[in-house]
């Protein structure tokens, strides 16, 4: 072989291992940006809890947690599953019945204005905050280990417990709205961000919550619930412990009739604005026309002849894949729907809410076995469509209610908003209730359940012809009035001193935050 030759063959085989060396560098920056894109992927919601963490303090995103993951999360699952069969197997009551006494229990959710009153015009030793959060753990310890530790309790003083704690579970809530609302008026930008924190608090712990329901229920009995229910408000007093809050130590108790009156005068001047009282009238009408017949399904699900004949476990285990559909409502919102216009937003969520609950009908009528689908797996698909389109429906109407508050009354009159929706749930309670006994659906009868439904589908649809009372406005953007807000949009700072002397003339004696 010539010299001339050798040198092709060396410079050949140079070229081919550049080319090699290329090569792998190109799958080595390939393989780095998919390891990166994964590694993003996972830290994205990891990156996003410490932002919140940073810009808003732990203890606030902690109290969050808390109140929305633990006691109304976790402690809601708890509660819904062995209340259904403590008034079932314990109580023994009609599923009529049983509607009634769940719309009674949530009575102390419609007068969460009265708690933030108290929130916003009545520090305690110098603290507005705080010394609720102390009650309503203490409260709710107290009626859970009431329930827990007396057997055969007379319907009234069982009804009694159970509205005590479900009133601690809403004053712990409204004073943790209260912050939200506020942080919501200080951080304007995080406002969508801080509901999506509260709603997928809520849907985690749901999800652990119903999980592990139906076989506690099973093993310890509703009572033996009740009692574990304790753990999360005593988790409640902990938020009242560690809260971070600056005391008011100027305040004079004698005005708080003043003060009073001052924050009712604000209230009724922010719902007589068109842009307020309109979304209200929306909010109430929309839950109050969609039917609730939760316990006719309950009952037909465990004890018809005909249904399915579902466990504890199996409807535990049914919640607790529902509340993935509602957790991934919270998601699907804050990735990809937070920034559309609240009326095109829920047009779409209202009709899909009606349309969803069809799949209840093709249950009762056992049309899903003719087709080959097993009652469980039917169910499971049921429920979690049912929970991911309420909660997507859910959301905006929480992100517009945090933008209809005023300055300095954030707490009373976003508790005002929620109390509205608990009004519109507690008429669809009993009107479901209602129905229930009109068709004469007991706990052996349930021939006519199928046509509770189909009404409960046709009423779901009707809300599609009040949407015009939504603002089709940003809901990144400010709706009250200027003269009603005291942060700018451009900013999404603190108010300004300019801006607090506004506030001060509005509530008048108030003392603002």
């Amino acid at each position: 072989m010539g010299g001339e030759e050798k040198l092709q063959i060396i410079h050949s085989e140079g070229e081919e291992a550049k080319l090699q060396n290329i090569h792998s560098e190109d799958e080595e920056v390939q393989e780095s940006k998919h390891n990166n894109g994964i590694c993003s992927s996972i830290c994205a919601p990891v990156n996003w809890f410490k932002m919140l963490t940073m810009e808003l303090h732990w203890n606030f995103v902690f109290s969050v947690v808390i109140v929305y993951g633990v006691s109304q999360g976790l402690g809601g699952a708890f509660s819904r599953i062995s209340t259904e069969y403590y008034m079932k197997d314990v109580q023994k009551v009609q599923p009529s019945e049983s509607q009634v006494y769940s719309g009674i229990t949530s009575i102390p959710w419609m007068v969460k204005p009265l708690w933030g009153l108290f929130t916003d015009a009545v520090p305690i030793l110098g603290y507005r905050r705080r010394p609720y959060f102390l009650f309503a753990g203490s409260l709710g310890v107290f009626s859970m280990l009431f329930l827990s530790l007396h057997k055969n309790l007379h319907i009234v003083l069982a009804l009694l417990s159970l509205t005590a704690g479900s009133a601690a579970v809403a004053i712990a809530d409204v004073t943790v709205d209260a912050c939200v609302a506020q942080n919501s008026g200080s951080h304007p930008s995080l406002a969508a961000d801080m509901q999506s924190l509260c709603a997928l608090s809520s849907s985690i712990g749901a999800l652990v919550g119903f999980s592990l329901s139906g076989i506690l229920v099973h093993l310890l009995g509703p009572m033996g619930v009740y009692g574990l229910l304790s753990i999360p408000a005593g988790l409640v007093i902990l938020v009242g412990v560690l809260l971070k809050e600056s005391p008011t130590h100027s305040f004079a108790y004698q005005q708080v009739n003043q003060n009073l009156t001052d924050a009712a005068k604000a209230m009724w001047n922010t719902l007589k604005c068109p842009e307020v009282w309109r979304p209200c009238l929306y909010m109430y009408l929309s839950f109050a026309v969609s039917v609730d017949i939760q316990e006719g399904m309950f009952y037909w699900a465990t004890d018809a002849k005909g249904g399915p004949h579902f466990s504890k476990e199996y409807i535990g285990y049914i919640s607790a894949v529902a509340s993935i559909g509602s957790l991934l409502g919270a998601i699907l919102y804050q990735y990809g729907l937070k920034d559309h216009s609240f009326r095109d937003l829920l047009f779409w969520t209202q009709l899909l809410f009606g349309l969803s609950g069809m799949l209840d009908l093709v249950l009762v009528l056992r049309l899903n076995l003719k087709i080959g689908i097993p009652d469980y797996f039917f169910m499971v698909m049921d429920a979690s469509v049912t929970q991911l389109v309420g909660r997507l429906k859910w959301m905006p109407l929480l992100v517009l209610s945090s933008k209809l508050c005023p300055p300095g009354i954030e707490g009373t009159f976003f508790a005002l908003l929620m109390s509205i929706d608990n009004t519109g749930l507690l008429t669809s309670t009993w009107f479901g209730g209602l129905l229930l006994h009109i068709f004469k659906i007991t706990r052996t009868k349930f021939h006519n359940l199928w046509l509770a439904i189909l009404i409960r589908n046709i009423l779901r649809i009707t809300p599609l012809f009040i949407l015009f009372l939504i603002p089709r406005s940003d809901p990144n953007s400010s709706i009250l009035p200027d003269e009603m807000s005291d942060s700018k949009e451009t900013t999404g700072t603190s108010t300004t001193q300019n801006e607090n002397i506004e506030l001060v003339a509005l509530v008048h004696n108030m003392d603002t935050r």
